[in-house]
């Protein structure tokens, strides 16, 4: 439930609740939270229980979890009898995109030989000759 907040934040949540409700009452309110947040796990067991066993035997092994579609994919995508396991593990992206960055950079020598050598295609600026210069716009300026 608390698996994303660091030790800074708890702390920072206990001085909080310390100057709010006060150190005679914190026992007090931490108890009824904890009271209210049993209670909502119960009637949620509960709820669950009696969705079961009105699906019927069909649906004993049905999970409430399997309704997140990332769970539920996630637990396709396992399933052996697909054959997807094989598929998944035969790409090995980090080699194919070492390569890929290696033919755009030009570092493989199987791709610098077969395109008849190494192109440069760095920009250079043109520089303009004393005889060429870039046309004046009187509006412009």
């Amino acid at each position: 439930m608390f698996n994303d907040i660091g030790p800074l934040e708890l702390i920072t949540l206990v001085v909080l609740a310390v100057l709010v409700f006060g150190p005679d009452k914190l026992p007090k309110v931490i108890q009824d939270v904890m009271r209210t947040v049993r209670k909502i796990r119960e009637f949620s067991e509960s709820a669950k229980e009696d969705i079961r066993s009105e699906l019927g035997p069909e649906f004993k092994d049905f999970e409430f979890e399997d309704l997140n579609p990332k769970t539920f994919i996630r637990k396709q995508l396992d399933n052996d009898e697909l054959g997807l396991k094989e598929i998944r593990n035969g790409f090995d992206l980090k080699k194919e995109m070492a390569e890929v960055t290696d033919a755009v950079h030009s570092t493989d020598t199987s791709a610098a030989s077969s395109s008849g050598g190494r192109i440069d295609m760095t920009k250079k600026p043109e520089e303009p000759g004393e005889d060429n210069r870039p046309p004046f716009d009187a509006d412009a300026t």
